[in-house]
């Protein structure tokens, strides 16, 4: 439960997020088991050469809600490292309130797969992202797990 106790420090605001998430500007809004949503504003700071979204950062926010996600369902002595992802552009995107939600499809004993949908403001679907988490125990999980 120390990973799901973390990321509720960090949805009510008692504890940062990861460094990625802060510096791009993206939040924690929502956090049950296996699900999370969140939040990011985006602006001309994060274009690509041809003035829109870059599309890292839509990969930065899907990948940062996957692995929220799944570090919400890890056991105490448990980490994990993502392995693959894919990520659908469904449209493109300028200045926006996005809105991520990942969540876990399955956990299995040492792989998990998860998804996530990224909506604009007006709700309408922008990528939808696929990723597999490997979990790691032992000598492989120290200095991954997070803080207390």
């Amino acid at each position: 439960m120390k990973h799901y106790n973390q990321l509720n420090k960090v949805l009510t605001g008692d504890a940062p997020g990861a460094p990625i998430t802060q510096l791009l500007g993206i939040e924690l809004v929502g956090l049950e088991e296996g699900r999370v949503v969140m939040e990011m504003e985006t602006t001309e700071r994060l274009y690509n050469p041809m003035g829109t979204l870059h599309g890292g950062i839509l990969c930065d926010l899907s990948d940062a809600a996957m692995g929220y996600a799944f570090a919400s369902t890890l056991a105490d002595d448990e980490a994990f490292t993502t392995v693959e992802i894919k990520l659908n552009f469904l449209k493109p995107i300028w200045k926006s309130k996005l809105r991520a939600v990942g969540q876990v499809i399955k956990k299995g004993n040492s792989i998990g797969l998860l998804e996530c949908h990224v909506y604009d403001e007006k709700e309408s679907l922008v990528a939808h992202s696929t990723s597999t988490c490997m979990i790691l125990r032992g000598d492989k999980a120290k200095g991954r797990s997070t803080k207390e």
